[in-house]
């Protein structure tokens, strides 16, 4: 009989100086223990028994350490195979566990969407959890820039603003171009709007500036559509110009002045009273947010269902976007 207590004295290696070991020899390691046999062993792991045998030499011989005694009727655990048996069996469970884990999660899918800050922000960011809880399985990857984002082969939609005539993608109206103004409740110091025309005067002016040739209502095209008077000059002659929608909506919001809010982007802010309206009316133009689909459509069921939800939450109808049937 072998003394125990020599197997474990014959490693005067560190961890450091031993090759790794194959997780196939630990595996092949657990079924010859757990069998003890290596016919039986050969058979479960559909090899041959020379080929166990010799896998079983090296791990001895790597570890230094006899794991099993070989006597007539077949093969015993040594006491340094037990004590291996012991952590292999749990480290493989632990290893398979954790695989079963990963391949049993859903594979999550990412949609690419490109729009401005302004849309992401205000409109999309605040309802994109009901997206997701809808379609736990795809994720939305924001692709923003502060002006209008052009398709591209990488993008699966663009929403963006314009007239619907978009070069290099196919649009499909999403909703028109309606503006007002706005600014913070706290500005009006209790005053009930709609508040007179005269008394666009007392604050100043919160200016977006402009792209070149961009469409979008300024104050000086703004004020005649709502038949306002003309472009007051700001108190103390300051101008606030900002090169950024949010921007603008987060200093009206401060109180320092009105601002020019598109419908749809601002009005969860009008809902939550963090901003109102001072005067009656409204301007709108041939121009809106569109849905722009790549010429070559790519993952088009992806997009169905991005599709199908953005209509969802503007409570249009399926006609509204006629003919954006994607899915095969």
């Amino acid at each position: 009989m072998s003394d125990p207590h020599r197997d474990f004295t014959l490693d005067a290696t560190t961890s450091a100086d031993r090759p790794a070991l194959a997780l196939d020899s630990l595996r092949t390691f657990e079924v010859v223990a757990r069998r003890l046999s290596f016919t039986a062993a050969a058979s479960e792991l559909g090899t041959t028994q020379p080929a166990i045998s010799q896998q079983i030499k090296r791990l001895e011989a790597q570890l230094q350490v006899r794991l099993f005694d070989r006597v007539h009727r077949g093969i015993l655990l040594t006491e340094a195979g037990r004590l291996l048996q012991e952590y292999v069996e749990a480290g493989l469970a632990t290893l398979d566990e954790g695989v079963r884990l990963v391949t049993a999660r859903p594979a999550h899918e990412v949609l690419q969407v490109a729009t401005d800050f302004a849309f992401a922000a205000y409109w999309l960011l605040p309802r994109l959890p009901r997206f997701h809880a809808r379609h736990p399985e795809l994720d939305v990857s924001l692709v923003t820039s502060d002006r209008v984002p052009l398709p591209g082969p990488e993008i699966d939609i663009t929403l963006g603003f314009g007239d619907g005539r978009f070069k290099h993608g196919e649009a499909w109206p999403l909703f028109r171009e309606e503006v007002f103004p706005v600014c913070s409740p706290r500005l009006l110091q209790g005053r009930q709007p709609p508040l007179p025309a005269t008394e666009l005067g007392r604050w100043p002016l919160l200016h977006l500036k402009a792209a070149p040739n961009s469409r979008w209502y300024d104050w000086k095209t703004l004020l005649p559509a709502l038949d306002l008077a003309p472009l007051p000059a700001a108190p103390s002659g300051a101008v606030l110009s900002f090169d950024n929608y949010t921007l603008v909506i987060q200093a009206a919001i401060a109180g320092q002045g009105l601002a020019i809010g598109w419908r749809h982007l601002v009005d969860d802010l009008l809902q939550q009273e963090l901003l109102c309206r001072p005067f009656a009316g409204l301007a709108t133009s041939r121009y809106g947010y569109y849905a722009i689909l790549p010429e070559r459509k790519r993952r088009q069921r992806l997009v169905q269902r991005f599709l199908d939800w953005l209509l969802e939450e503007l409570e249009m109808p399926r006609e509204s976007l006629a003919g954006v049937q994607l899915a095969t």
